[in-house]
């Protein structure tokens, strides 16, 4: 009963077309309604205990850094390196918008922030070489969800903080994760443009080559520094959202000079607006979180789940089908706050490691992003990549599919998550 009043009245709310954040309070307080515990009290002070967290102050930090990146020229520094790297092999420019997504993702931490950026920058001069649109616009848009699994990561700080994990663990245990995800997307390119005949730009000298790093050096110091402080513990990653933040500051207005004092001010606010939208979410999930707690949900869901309990592998699968599924129909943020205080009790109980599974987690909402009808980063990339939604599905299906079988890799051979994981450790 308690299961069919929590799905019945978040599906419903949401169905109405009710935002998520007001679906997740209707959601708590009908579960507090069917339990005859009806206070608004305790549903306002969850609200507050939800965003009142030390961890979640990084959040906002990494959404002004990743916007400060993208305006004071970080991003379009990562870019111009890789294309002097590896631009001048066949299909060469689909390999740097791969590569400059696993640059940018660790610098900012949003899919959607790095999505932007490689759209607005590389999209015309795919389009320009030759490239299919959607196909150039799909293989941006899974390039993007790299940005959530390689730290530092919005999505890990959530998630450590919604399951009450070391989100440091998590930061490092991401890293080989997104390289994997990387080279998976490396593949489908070739497969894609492996018949096409597109002359490629020339090969840059080795003095444009040094020029480009030069160049770039400040920028690609950045995710040096985090994974190095965080790896010697030399500070936390709520302290390494403000490194972030304020080193991509000087950087952007002190040596590459591409951000104004005046447009300081617009930045902030366009982060701060970004951060309300999440931290609201944050804040209202915790509502729901408190009562499938007390209504202890989790505890009926093993009682489902007990065929698969002796089996972590055929447990595992069964878990992330179903994460896969609420992906096509929820976001990011969303789908880890409702599903993390629900599954994290059965996932110990069967005692998985519960980073492996923050991990494939978080991978497996990351792909959600880029999957129809409701992926935010599709509906960024065809915003920017000026491209109909028919057509970038059709273009990004490729991408997504190399990027689910690698998940299933991860599933079926976890030492490809953990032992990595433990070089870092």
């Amino acid at each position: 009963m308690t299961i069919a009043v929590f799905l019945g009245s978040l599906l419903g709310a949401m169905a109405l077309g009710m935002p998520i954040a007001f679906a997740l309070l209707i959601c708590g307080g009908a579960l507090m309604y069917s339990l005859d515990m009806m206070d608004a009290q305790i549903l306002a002070q969850n609200v507050i205990n939800g965003a009142d967290s030390f961890p979640l102050m990084a959040v906002p930090f990494f959404m002004l850094s990743g916007e400060i990146m993208n305006t004071g020229g970080l991003s379009k520094r990562i870019v111009n390196v890789a294309m002097a790297v590896i631009g001048h092999v066949r299909g060469g420019l689909g390999y740097v918008a791969i590569m400059a997504a696993c640059l940018l993702s660790a610098l900012s931490g949003s899919a959607v922030a790095d999505a932007a950026a490689l759209s607005a920058l590389l999209v015309p001069m795919m389009v320009a070489a030759g490239h299919d649109r959607a196909k150039s616009c799909g293989l941006i848009a899974a390039g993007g969800i790299i940005g959530p699994i390689i730290p530092p990561s919005i999505g890990f700080i959530i998630f450590g903080v919604a399951a009450n994990l070391s989100i440091s663990k998590l930061f490092l245990a991401g890293i080989v994760p997104g390289i994997l995800i990387g080279g998976a997307l490396v593949v489908a390119w070739w497969w894609v443009v492996r018949k096409e005949s597109i002359e490629p730009p020339p090969r840059k000298s080795a003095g444009e080559i040094v020029k480009t790093l030069i160049d770039g050096f400040w920028a690609l110091m950045l995710p040096a520094i985090i994974i190095f402080g965080l790896k010697f513990g030399i500070f936390t990653p709520t302290e390494a959202a403000v490194v972030c933040a304020v080193y991509s500051l000087f950087v952007a207005v002190f040596i590459y000079r591409e951000l104004k004092i005046s447009q300081i001010y617009e930045v902030f606010v366009t982060a701060a607006k970004t951060t309300a939208i999440v931290m609201f979410l944050v804040a209202a999930a915790m509502v729901s979180a408190w009562m499938i707690t007390v209504a202890d949900l989790p505890s009926q869901l093993v009682d489902l789940l007990e065929p698969f309990m002796g089996n972590k592998l055929i447990l595992m699968f069964m878990i992330m089908l179903v994460v896969v599924v609420v992906g096509t129909a929820m976001d990011m943020t969303p789908t880890i706050l409702i599903l993390t205080p629900v599954l994290m009790p059965i996932v110990q109980k069967a005692g998985i490691d519960p980073i492996y599974f923050g991990v494939l987690f978080i991978v497996n909402n990351s792909i959600g992003l880029i999957t129809p009808p409701v992926g935010t980063v599709l509906n960024v990339v065809a915003g920017v990549g000026k491209v109909s939604m028919d057509d970038l599905i059709k273009g990004v299906w490729p991408f997504m599919l190399a990027e689910l079988i690698m998940l299933l890799l991860m599933i079926l051979f976890p030492s490809l998550v953990m032992v990595p994981a433990s070089w870092f450790m």
